[in-house]
Parts: C-alpha cells; structure tokens; sequence
C-alpha cells in the first residue's frame, strides 16, 4: 500500500522554523509548501531559502489545499490563535515546546484541536534520542529496582544579547517563563516522562545574571514523585559556558545517567545482554552542543524523528507519540515550581487550576493575540 506524502506549512519564521523546514526536508513523506510569519520580509525570506510560497495572511496559508499539517514555531504564548485556526480548518497541527504557558490555553489548544478531528502534537525531540529511549526501558524493566532518586540539570548560559535580540524574550506573556520554561522544559519532560509522575514540589528561583527580563535564569526544584522517589531540577541560563543537560535515574539495583544524546553512565547489579554494547557506545558520543551556550547548537534529527511518528499516526488513526495531553504535563510542572518559589510552601500536582502569580501577566484564551516568529 502507497502512502501519500503530506503537505506542511510553517506559521512562524524564526530561528525554531529552520530546524522544522530541516526535518520536513528528510521525511520521505513531507514537503514543505507554505510558510507564514508576522513580518513580510521574514516571511518571504524564508519562503526563497526553503523553496516554498510565502503567504502573508495567516488565513490564506489556512485555506491553501495543499497544506495538510501546519507546524507552530511562534513564540511560546502565541501557541494557542494560529493552533486554533488551524484546527478549525482541518490542519493537523504540530507545536513547538511548550505547549502554551498556562495550562488554560493548553486545554484550549487540545480542545480545539479535537473537536477540529485533527491530530497534534507537542514537539520534545529528545524523547526520540537513542539514549532516552535506553533510559526509559530500563525503568520500565525494573532494572532500577525502587527508584530512589530522578534528577535533570540543565545548566546553560545565554548572553543580554541574547534576550535583547528580542521584544518577547525573557517576557511572562510571551516567553511564559525563563530558563525553566524556555530552556529545561525538554529535560522536565523527559524526568517526568521517565520517573513521573511528580505530585509534591518545593522550589526557589531567582532572576541573578540578566537585566531587562521579567523571568527567572535560574531556578532549584525537589520533587517528591508518586512512586515515593525523590528527584531535583536544575536550571540555569546563568552557567557560563554552559554544560549539557544531564539526565540521572538511580535506584536500589541499578544507576544510569545520560548526557545530552548519549548515555555516559549504566550500572546495574544484573548484567543483561545488550549492556556491554551500551557501555561500548559510552565511549563513542555523538551529542551536539545541545544549545548549552549557543541555542542554534542542536541537531534537527529528532525533530525529524518525530514528525514521522505524527505522519504515521494521521495514517493509522492513532494518537502521536506526543500529543497535547503530554505536552500539557512538562507546563503543569514548570507553573507548579512557579507557585511553589512565590509562595514557599510545598505544591500538589496535578494542579486544579492555573497559579496567580504575582507580575505574570499572560495572554487570555478569549483575547487572541496576533502569531510572531519564534526564537
């Protein structure tokens, strides 16, 4: 059975968009058709380096019959309008991490998307690497025994210019946070995803090494998860140069640690067929910088990997590997270390609804606020 090839448009030309355009580029099943941004001249601009038509309205890129899933890389709370639009076009939708900012406008996003009978999915491209996939097994396996601890370090360094290269950088309404929801999401997932689910936090953060920016850039976060595990977050964009984020799962029988793509710790007290072979791959890393000091830094394979999962889903009918309802956890955890640092006192999850938090203002769902370019 021939399987037919899917049409993309990008809705968001920023630095996020090129990565996308990238992996859509390899699918032996995309073709990218269509982009659309904010700005005319970003938008034809990006349209002439992929080869596609750049369409200046939103709705024209919408109404184009040759665009079967769209992909959102505008900034993180201007997730939800151009999803939404799309939904009730009939466009399977893509979205960039995170979902959105509140959890409000996440369920508004799934919502409309479902009764839109179209697929989505959140982009978290590391749930594909090769090495959480090995981490994932082995808990599953029970290789670690009882759980004891889960801990994600993510200590990364972005310079003033980096946020000053940007209105919506660093900014509660856009960005929806700093170094936790911008940049650790990916490994708040992956913690979660691995040792979840997290139901009790503490935190503290605070804003230590950039000017001009309403978010924090650094943040500290237990976790107690409901296995009775415990577990830390780490998260900087004040760690100069920069390290690559790391992943660590230790238990009563076992211990594994992963660095960036690449597992660089796997101890377990029953050998089993196949650890030689890990451990022979520890000593031939592949990781990219990771966007450690530079976020351009990163590979676009996983992103690639991913959106060929979403195809086959749209196919078989199946939810994709990531959808909303996962996307929307790595966002309950980030707001639940928000409210947990602002009050000083421990946070049950799940969340009943969003925290009000003081100084963060973010968008409304009834108040659509108009799609600009990521990153």
């Amino acid at each position: 059975m021939t399987r037919r090839r899917f049409g993309f448009g990008i809705i968001g030309c920023g630095m996020i968009a090129g990565f996308h355009a990238r992996a859509i580029a390899e699918l032996a099943r995309g073709r990218l058709v269509a982009c659309h941004s904010r700005s005319p001249g970003s938008t034809a601009r990006f349209a002439a380096e992929w080869g596609c038509r750049a369409h200046d309205d939103l709705a024209d890129l919408l109404a184009d019959p040759e665009v079967d899933v769209v992909t959102i890389c505008t900034p993180s709370g201007a997730h939800l309008e151009p999803a939404v639009a799309a939904a009730r076009q009939g466009k399977h939708v893509v979205v960039e991490k995170p979902l959105e900012i509140t959890l409000a406008r996440c369920d508004a996003l799934i919502e409309a998307c479902r009764k839109g009978g179209v697929k989505l999915a959140t982009i978290f491209p590391a749930r594909f690497h090769r090495a959480s996939q090995q981490l994932k097994a082995a808990a599953e396996a029970g290789r670690f025994g009882r759980l004891t601890l889960a801990e994600a370090y993510v200590k990364w360094h972005r310079t003033q210019a980096y946020y000053d290269s940007g209105a919506w950088r660093g900014t509660w309404q856009l960005d929806g946070g700093g170094a936790l929801m911008n940049q650790a999401i990916h490994s708040i997932d992956l913690l979660n995803w691995m040792a979840g689910p997290v139901v009790e936090i503490r935190a503290q953060v605070a804003t230590l090494a950039h000017e001009r920016i309403a978010v924090e850039d650094t943040a500290v976060a237990t976790l107690r998860f409901e296995s009775g595990a415990l577990g830390v977050i780490e998260a900087s964009t004040a760690a100069w140069p920069g390290y690559l984020k790391r992943i660590e799962l230790h238990g009563s029988t076992g211990s594994a640690a992963m660095e960036e793509e690449d597992v660089v710790q796997w101890d377990f007290a029953k050998l089993r067929r196949g650890d030689v072979a890990v451990r022979e791959r520890m000593l031939r890393r592949t990781s990219t910088g990771g966007g450690a000091g530079n976020p351009s830094a990163i590979g676009h394979h996983g992103h690639r990997q991913q959106l060929a999962d979403f195809l086959s889903a749209i196919d078989e009918d199946r939810a994709p590997a990531i959808d909303g309802s996962e996307g929307r956890k790595a966002v309950e955890i980030i707001l639940g270390i928000y409210q947990a640092a602002e009050t000083g006192r421990p946070i049950s999850l799940p969340l009943k609804r969003d925290p009000v938090l003081k100084g963060r203002k973010t968008a409304p769902v009834e108040k659509p606020a108009r799609p600009r370019a990521k990153r």
